[in-house]
């Protein structure tokens, strides 16, 4: 299997923030994640989140294509690339590792399904294409059955 994590993020009613998603179902093995989206303090102490914005004006891309979206926890956690706005579909890479994303958007953006395939930060946006012609399907689906929330 290419993608091997899976992170589901939702926009809880409850959430005050405008930008903030609570992971309510993940396959809970990729460490980078569990400890990065740890909430320590404020809503949902103990659980994971993160926030899926427009790109902080403080962050610095030299020399690279400056990325549409991004997904922070104080932090910059990942760039997102958006290519084809008529595409539910995205795809980035993990700051500081080896690792590609790739991202699902349900039509009212109240959900972000993140998934990651590791060691493949070279080929996120093969892997982009991959998902755009339906060929990630089992792979996704596998990892959806295997998620706990």
């Amino acid at each position: 299997m290419i993608l091997t994590d899976y992170y589901k993020g939702e926009k809880l009613p409850e959430t005050k923030a405008k930008t903030r998603y609570d992971v309510t179902a993940s396959t809970g093995e990729y460490e980078h994640f569990e400890t990065m989206l740890r909430v320590k303090r404020g809503e949902n102490i103990g659980g994971l989140s993160f926030n899926f914005g427009d790109v902080p004006d403080r962050f610095r891309f030299s020399g690279k294509d400056k990325p549409d979206m991004a997904i922070t926890r104080g932090d910059n956690i990942s760039s997102v690339f958006v290519p084809d706005v008529t595409l539910p579909f995205a795809f980035g890479d993990v700051n500081h590792t080896t690792d590609a994303i790739l991202l699902i958007f349900s039509n009212d953006w109240q959900v972000i399904e993140i998934f990651i395939a590791r060691g493949q930060r070279n080929n996120r946006r093969n892997l982009y294409h991959l998902l755009c012609d339906n060929e990630l399907e089992s792979e996704i689906e596998t990892l959806r059955s295997h998620a706990k929330t």
